[in-house]
């Protein structure tokens, strides 16, 4: 990107989870952080973080004043990454327990599957991205158990997929923000970019 292009604006889902450290992710990889909490927050975005946090308790309050159906549209169309909470909530299914999500990302994620807080851990794992491999900060992790057949897979934990994309959406079920490496976030960006020159 040189000087001249404008920087793409991009949304975070500021009600949990640290979304300072997501805005300042962003802002290191090219892009104009935007802090969103209710659904006028979406208008005139190029894309959204749904950052981590604790799901039920989002969707509580994105079930209030139509902001989780906004979410649906906005997601139906433009770029976006969810991290752990986030990740649950983009998939199209959800399990241990069931609740309701956007069904944005042709997956099936099951809730805190990797344990309590206190099974939370730090893995450099190898990934797809170029630069080698990955630092990836686990808490109370989600799992996708399953992916759709347009879905990419980045990065694995254990055999399960812990970095996916398909088209314009992308997810994490760990936290890219609390790491000093920036190439998530930059994909996202890039992803961004993308879909505004089309």
């Amino acid at each position: 990107m040189t000087g001249s292009e404008k920087k793409p604006r991009i949304g975070v889902l500021a009600i949990q989870g640290d979304y300072a450290a997501h805005a300042e992710a962003l802002a290191d990889s090219g892009a104009d952080p935007v802090e969103v909490r209710n659904p006028d927050g979406l208008d005139g975005l190029d894309g959204l973080i749904l950052p981590g946090g604790e799901s039920t308790t989002m969707l509580k309050f994105l079930e209030r004043r139509g902001f989780f159906e906004a979410l649906e549209k906005f997601a139906a169309g433009k770029p976006v990454f969810g991290t752990c909470a986030g990740a649950i909530l983009l998939a199209r299914e959800v399990r241990h327990p069931a609740q309701r999500s956007l069904r944005a990302l042709d997956a099936v994620v099951e809730r805190n599957a990797y344990g309590r807080q206190i099974d939370s851990k730090i893995l450099i794992a190898p990934t797809s991205l170029p630069g080698g491999p990955l630092e990836m900060v686990f808490i109370r992790a989600p799992r996708i158990a399953e992916t759709g057949p347009g879905v990419e897979v980045l990065a694995r934990r254990e055999g399960f997929p812990v970095l996916v994309r398909q088209g314009k959406l992308m997810a994490a079920t760990f936290h890219p923000e609390l790491s000093a490496d920036r190439r998530v976030h930059r994909l996202f960006v890039d992803t961004v970019i993308a879909s505004t020159q089309k």
